[in-house]
């Protein structure tokens, strides 16, 4: 039997980079999966990948803006109507622009807490909910909540204090979430990437991978896979007596 095996997880930020590759890994070991996030286009075609190796439909694009209540509202009342529950919640919404804190508008400031904060407050509220009343109802299924937080939320950057900030704020808010939820069943883990090729980091930067490969250990950036084998992990009952916990996955970046 596959570690998913009707598991029903859903996904922020599925669309490309570590959000398409753990809803690939998901749907690989079983998992019917989610795709949520705010461009249509890219979300169908992760799932028609991601479709079109099955004989059923696996995959689910839905389109919502998670920094928005109302959208939020909106994708909650979906869930319940055509799952009826999540198992699995990964929590991986985000987004950055460089900045120091003189040149960061209030509104640009607010703008970053909204994409990378509040968007795991909003969907972990509503969709925890959804995870908590079916918990009631079927105490022995295995549920898990992991938010991608950031190597940044352990070591601050010097050109996106607003992402270290909002990062950091994930990572206890996970904690704050794993006591909370652990009367329900639910675990709640957090994993923090560093530099991994996605659309956050330019990996053709020539002067990027060099600082990257003096800087990590492993001498290079990591790719999304790596990181969604992380989170499928978590999300599994491999790791059923972890919580609360965050889990650098930054090649040794750390270390240096």
């Amino acid at each position: 039997m596959k570690r998913f095996e009707n598991a029903i997880a859903l996904i922020t930020g599925a669309g490309s980079g570590i959000g398409e590759a753990t809803a690939k890994r998901l749907a690989s070991e079983g998992a019917r999966v989610i795709l949520v996030g705010r461009t249509v286009s890219k979300l169908e075609k992760v799932a028609s990948e991601i479709n079109n190796s099955r004989n059923s439909q696996v995959a689910f694009p839905f389109a919502c803006d998670v920094t928005s209540e109302k959208e939020v509202e909106n994708l909650t009342d979906y869930v319940e109507k055509e799952f009826g529950d999540v198992t699995v919640l990964v929590n991986n919404a985000g987004g950055l622009f460089n900045s120091t804190i003189q040149q960061t508008s209030y509104e640009d400031w607010e703008e970053i807490q909204r994409l990378n904060l509040n968007s795991v407050f909003l969907v972990s509220k509503r969709i925890g909910k959804v995870m908590m009343d079916s918990s009631s109802k079927n105490p022995n299924v295995d549920r898990s909540i992991i938010n991608v937080a950031s190597l940044s939320g352990h070591k601050p950057g010097a050109l996106f204090p607003h992402y270290s900030a909002a990062k950091a704020s994930v990572i206890n808010l996970t904690r704050a979430m794993a006591f909370e939820y652990s009367r329900n069943g639910i675990r709640v883990n957090s994993v923090s990437p560093g530099f991994v090729e996605t659309s956050l980091v330019d990996a053709e930067n020539e002067k990027l991978l060099k600082i990257v490969k003096k800087k990590t250990t492993m001498n290079r950036i990591g790719q999304p896979e790596e990181i969604a084998n992380v989170i499928a992990f978590l999300s599994s009952k491999e790791a059923s007596y972890v919580t609360g916990t965050d889990m650098l996955v930054d090649g040794g970046f750390m270390l240096t």
